[in-house]
C-alpha cells in the first residue's frame, strides 16, 4: 500500500518544510534576537523578518547543503506551528472529555478543575510527541532533488518576505 506522504505533491511541501525550518535554525544562529518565522508550501518557502537577502540566501544554501549531509534534525524546529496544533488539540480534547458529559453547569463547574489538570497533561505530553509528528509526518529532513532556484525579496509596508522558490 502506497505511503500518502510520498505523494508528490506532499512530499514537496514536507521537503520545503524541513528546508524552512533548517533555514530558520541558521538565520537564528547569525542574527540571534531578531524575529524571524516562516511559512511552507509546494513551490518553496517564506522567511518572514527583516534580514539581508544576500544572508536568507546564503543561510538557504547552508540549510540546504547540511541536510543533504544527513543533519536531519535540523528539519524539526521548536517554534513550528505544528507544535501548537498538536499542543492545543491534545489539550483540547483532554478538558472536552472531562466537561462533554451532561450534568447540571454547577456539576461542570465542579469539573473544571479536573478539566485543567488534564489540559495541563495534554500540553506536557505534546511537548515530545509534537516533535515526532513534526519529524515523521509535517517535515522531512531528506530533501532528496530539492533545489533552490532563486530567493526574492518583497516588502510589504514594514513586512519583509524572502521567498525561497524550490524545484525537484
Amino acid at each position: 500500500m502506497p505511503n500518502i506522504l510520498d505523494l508528490p505533491i506532499l512530499s514537496r511541501i514536507r521537503r520545503n518544510h524541513g528546508l524552512e525550518h533548517a533555514t530558520l535554525t541558521t538565520l537564528a544562529r547569525r542574527f540571534p534576537g531578531h524575529a524571524i518565522g516562516g511559512y511552507s508550501d509546494p513551490g518553496g518557502c517564506w522567511i518572514v523578518g527583516d534580514l539581508p537577502t544576500e544572508a536568507v540566501t546564503e543561510a538557504a544554501l547552508e540549510a540546504l547543503e547540511r541536510l543533504r549531509k544527513g543533519e536531519k534534525s535540523l528539519a524539526v524546529h521548536p517554534h513550528c506551528g505544528t507544535n501548537y496544533a498538536v499542543s492545543g488539540t491534545l489539550a483540547g480534547v483532554a478538558a472536552a472529555l472531562v466537561m462533554l458529559p451532561g450534568g447540571s453547569r454547577r456539576q461542570k463547574l465542579e469539573r473544571l478543575p479536573l478539566a485543567a489538570v488534564l489540559a495541563t497533561l495534554g500540553l506536557i505530553a505534546a511537548q515530545p510527541l509534537a516533535l515526532l509528528v513534526q519529524a515523521r509526518l509535517t517535515t522531512s529532513g531528506a530533501p532528496g532533488t530539492l533545489a533552490i532556484d532563486q530567493v526574492t525579496r518583497q516588502e510589504q509596508g514594514k513586512m519583509v518576505l524572502h521567498r525561497i522558490h524550490t524545484t525537484g
